[in-house]
């Protein structure tokens, strides 16, 4: 080889090196290819203050200028303050719909961040051009799963066994379009919830909940699965809501659910919980939506539903009856000897071969082969698989498909019921009365949600939720806090043949308690369990073993405890409620208290109410009469 052929090999050779290695050639392939007026553009615009950029991000104002993202998941942005920046993360955005860089498709922000790139090409559909053509497999395959076409909003009713669910829940449902071959089967379920470590206790799982020590994320399921969880094992009735969302609006939020898969959120059990989050996600599928804007303190899930028909976004409803309601409803039409025999048919279905069986009529029958059946289901939902449950529950089946022109029924509703047509959640009672023969105005409080004597109308009979509650009472020359109640919950569910469930009660805070003539602020835990009967349509009678803890300063001990027992009847009429309570307990030092109170609370309106209240208390060294008088009012 020639000197000139060598240097000429050596030259391209470094030339080659120089061309790989070079600063500027590593950055002009690694660097998307941006054009520099689509930045232009988009400053022009100010597209980050636009308020469907802002919903998309889930963005919520610190100040006049300046956010932060309810999102806590750093894989959900791309600049690197995204999270509290929405310039940036849109500048950000932009770069990366542009990278050249689609060996991982799946991650490249035109599949990843779909719902926003569907959204700036509205927004820039003359500037967002020349972009790298990316296949998205994972997305692709997740949406032949998930129907786009129209949403309902579900409400499973309250579940008191259950801290996360004792004010009920929200999840919204996707359905497909409209065809023969169409079913809520194929519906999917748009759940959100605290992503729980399973090993907490639920005095840990309260702390955690109420503190924002959970991440929530966002949960896509078959809605069957829903409807198993909640109509069958936990036997809660479903409320179902369409809303008049178009189909490109479903489309939105479906995009944007892809966008939420995995990601974290922050959660609180009062505010920033299911309900609330699910707001977000109808406010991204129509914008102009301020659904979020009214909850600051609080957002109950029936609270958010009332929002939602506020917003006339609700369609219609449909109420599906959960097993135990089902059957419930089923016996009362009844009548004590027929239920004894449903009860005997669901143990004995050759029953059905009795002269007491077939002398009754066919719809009499009929009515009493669906109870035996459906009750038998309910308890093999609740306990593990018994074959001769199996087996009786098939020779009813049996039966009733052998049977000619079988018809049956369901529990339906009355408008009262509706959860939404229920009163308020936070409440305010201004009172007057006289306490041991001294005059006095009182002023009180609730952040939530209903108690025992409050309208009935819209919640679960029997059951009371007071969650943070405070009175500030004044005499002539003093004003006090009466009561600070942190949780004050009552379950009542009526025994009979077929059900035997235990009601209970649970109330910690802190209350006056007149000792030696003066009222003396303590501390208190009491908890209950015993069992209630309907003793006629609308009345519940109770009674119960009872335990308290208190801190009381006359005590000698710091904690001292105490045993009892309370009994009542509480009846519902259709302009109000009365409450006749009778409970006594003695303490371990031998102090006792013996009280009897009856409540009337009189319906004004939905939101308005008078109560009257006379309690007679007999203790060791007093007894005493409290007599009151007050208004109620609720408010959202």
């Amino acid at each position: 080889m020639t000197p000139t052929n060598t240097l000429w090999l050596v030259a391209t050779k470094i030339f080659i090196l120089l061309c790989i290695f070079s600063p500027g050639a590593h950055s002009a392939r690694a660097q998307p290819h941006l054009p520099s007026h689509l930045i232009d553009q988009a400053n022009a615009q100010k597209l980050w203050e636009n308020s469907e950029w802002l919903n998309l991000l889930h963005y919520a104002p610190k100040s006049s200028n300046e956010y932060t993202s309810n999102v806590i998941d750093a894989r959900f942005f791309i600049a690197e303050d995204g999270k509290e920046n929405p310039k940036t993360e849109l500048i950000a955005t932009l770069n990366a719909l542009y990278s050249r860089d689609i060996s991982n498709p799946d991650h490249h922000a035109q599949c990843r961040f779909i719902a926003r790139f569907t959204w700036l090409k509205e927004q820039l559909p003359e500037h967002l051009l020349q972009l790298p053509e990316v296949s998205c497999p994972l997305y692709t395959e997740w949406r032949k799963l998930m129907p786009a076409h129209k949403v309902s909003l579900i409400f499973p009713a309250y579940h008191l066994n259950s801290p996360s669910s004792m004010f009920g829940h929200t999840l919204l449902r996707i359905d497909p379009a409209e065809s023969k071959n169409s079913s809520q089967w194929l519906s999917m379920a748009v759940n959100f919830g605290a992503n729980i470590n399973d090993k907490d206790n639920s005095i840990l799982y309260a702390f955690k909940g109420l503190s924002g020590g959970y991440p929530g994320i966002f949960i896509v399921t078959p809605y069957f699965n829903k409807i198993k969880e909640y109509n069958r094992h936990e036997n809660r009735d479903i409320w179902e809501y369409p809303l008049n969302l178009t189909p490109d609006e479903t489309r939105k939020l479906v995009l944007h659910l892809w966008e939420l898969k995995e990601i974290n959120f922050k959660y609180y059990f009062f505010d920033e919980n299911c309900s609330y989050r699910l707001l977000e996600l109808l406010e991204v599928a129509r914008p102009g939506l301020q659904l979020t804007d009214e909850f600051g303190l609080t957002a109950i899930p029936v609270d958010t539903v009332r929002s939602i028909e506020n917003a006339a976004l609700i369609n219609g409803i449909r109420y599906r009856p959960s097993q135990s309601t089902n059957v419930n409803f089923l016996i009362r039409e009844l009548n004590s000897e027929q239920q004894d025999l449903t009860y005997q048919l669901a143990q004995t279905p050759d029953l059905v071969n009795s002269d007491a069986f077939k002398r009754l009529d066919s719809s009499t029958q009929n009515i009493m082969l669906d109870a035996a059946y459906r009750y038998l289901r309910v308890i093999q939902n609740d306990s593990t698989r018994s074959e001769l449950i199996a087996k009786n529950s098939y020779l009813l089946l049996q039966t009733i498909n052998s049977t000619a022109n079988f018809s049956s029924a369901s529990a339906s509703y009355k408008e009262s019921q509706r959860p939404e047509k229920g009163h308020f959640s936070k409440r305010i009672a201004f009172s007057i009365g006289e306490d041991n023969e001294e005059d006095f105005a009182e002023l009180k409080f609730r952040m939530s949600f209903h108690s025992l004597e409050d309208r009935i109308s819209g919640f679960l009979p029997g059951a009371q939720i007071n969650i943070a509650s405070i009175s500030l009472r004044a005499f002539d020359n003093t004003v006090q806090l009466q009561t600070l109640d942190l949780v004050d919950i009552f379950s009542l569910t009526p025994r009979n043949q077929f059900f035997q469930p235990l009601s209970w009660r649970i109330s910690s805070g802190l209350k006056q308690q007149l000792i030696n003539g003066r009222d003396h602020l303590t501390g208190y835990v009491t908890g209950g369990a015993g069992f209630s009967y309907e003793t006629w349509p609308d009345g519940n009678f109770y009674i119960m073993a009872t335990g308290r803890l208190e801190a009381n300063s006359q005590f000698t001990r710091i904690i001292e405890p105490a045993l009892g027992a309370s009994t009542g009847l509480l009846n519902h009429f259709s302009f109000g409620t009365a409450h006749l309570e009778i409970n006594t307990e003695e303490f371990l030092n031998r102090e006792y208290r013996h009280r009897a109170k009856i409540s009337q609370n009189f319906t004004l309106k939905r939101n308005h109410a008078l109560k009257l209240s006379i309690l007679r208390q007999h203790q060791p060294d007093i007894r005493f009469t409290e007599a009151q008088i007050s208004y109620h009012y609720f408010f959202q």
